[in-house]
């Protein structure tokens, strides 16, 4: 992987989303599963949707 140059005008910027209280508690209670177990926790399927990557459709003249 390369090098990418930004172009002029345009600024990379990433920045990462702020969890919740509920997100930090989850992810600390995988952890502990983990170390206590050496394995994946099993999770249960979120009410929350999940996302979806939107993909180009390709135009056919």
């Amino acid at each position: 992987m390369g090098y990418i140059k930004e172009p002029a005008g345009i600024d990379f910027v990433v920045d990462s989303t702020p969890l919740t209280s509920e997100d930090r508690k989850k992810i600390s209670e995988v952890i502990a599963y983990y170390k206590a177990t050496g394995r994946k926790m099993p999770l249960s399927k979120s009410s929350k949707p999940q996302r979806v990557s939107r993909t180009r459709k390709k135009v056919i003249d």
